[in-house]
């Protein structure tokens, strides 16, 4: 039986099995059983740290469901806590972000935003369920912040059906063949608005997305003409910051900021 020595950590609700060794095998499979609430030690998804030449870790991620994707914004949080460095760097798939840490809050410099797209119209169907959008034509947002998200304006977002609303629209043709995460986002005042994110990979919704909270600041940043700072309130209670430079309709100096912690450490038998 061989054993993995691995921690626990969450950031704003997102939680992940973190693992600073190289690993090889079926790292998809491992991935899964990993992140079983049942049957493994339980997460939104497994990251894979291991140090490099030029940057002070490479962090690699996989959902729970085994897919990997480029980059994960409460995730790189994790990890850059993990590092235990005030400043550092850490190469993602997605680019190489820069990383901040005072006490327990943790800020991520994300790479420049690309793809957006403004008011897209999108014919919603929701299989076997009765619902005000089905089977209606919305307008949705769509950018990309490492990761691609949809951004969907809502009122009453604590009674939209995340699950099968966002799942519609994850698997939709306009965004196939790798589908997109989907973000809910009610606006709560000048600088604040909440959020409800449906993570593909995840294939449900979470209590917390930092890419998908990043993603919703700047499209209510683009369509309120808001500069500087805007605030999100995630579904776990906390309120992230999403800090940014805009010129126009580009962005640029993207920093997500929020809590992070280590929960435990543990060895897992495989």
């Amino acid at each position: 039986m061989k054993r993995i020595q691995f921690t626990k950590m969450v950031a704003s609700g997102n939680d992940f099995v973190v693992i600073d060794k190289k690993l090889t095998g079926n790292l998809r499979a491992l991935a899964k059983a990993l992140c079983d609430r049942k049957f493994g030690i339980g997460a939104n998804g497994l990251l894979l740290l291991n140090k490099t030449k030029h940057t002070d870790l490479r962090m690699r991620i996989l959902n729970a469901d085994g897919s990997e994707v480029e980059m994960c914004g409460n995730g790189a949080r994790c990890a850059a806590l993990f590092s235990g460095k005030r400043k550092g760097k850490i190469l993602t798939q997605a680019g190489v972000i820069n990383t901040e840490i005072s006490a327990s809050n943790v800020k991520i410099q994300l790479t420049a935003p690309k793809e957006i797209k403004l008011d897209i119209p999108l014919k919603v169907s929701v299989a076997n369920e009765v619902h005000e959008a089905n089977g209606r034509l919305i307008k949705v947002n769509f950018i990309n912040t490492g990761v691609p998200h949809v951004v969907i304006f809502v009122n009453g977002i604590a009674n939209i059906n995340v699950a099968s609303i966002g799942r519609s629209i994850r698997y939709h043709a306009k965004f196939a063949p790798g589908g997109t995460n989907v973000n809910f986002v009610e606006v709560k005042g000048n600088d604040l608005i909440c959020i409800r994110t449906y993570e593909r990979g995840v294939e449900d919704e979470t209590l917390a997305c930092g890419t998908g909270s990043a993603a919703a600041a700047l499209v209510f940043a683009l369509k309120n003409n808001s500069a500087g700072m805007v605030k999100v309130k995630t579904q776990s209670g906390e309120i992230l910051k999403v800090y940014f430079k805009k010129d126009k309709n580009k962005f640029h100096d993207v920093w997500l900021q929020g809590s992070a912690k280590i929960v435990y450490k543990g060895e897992y038998y495989v």
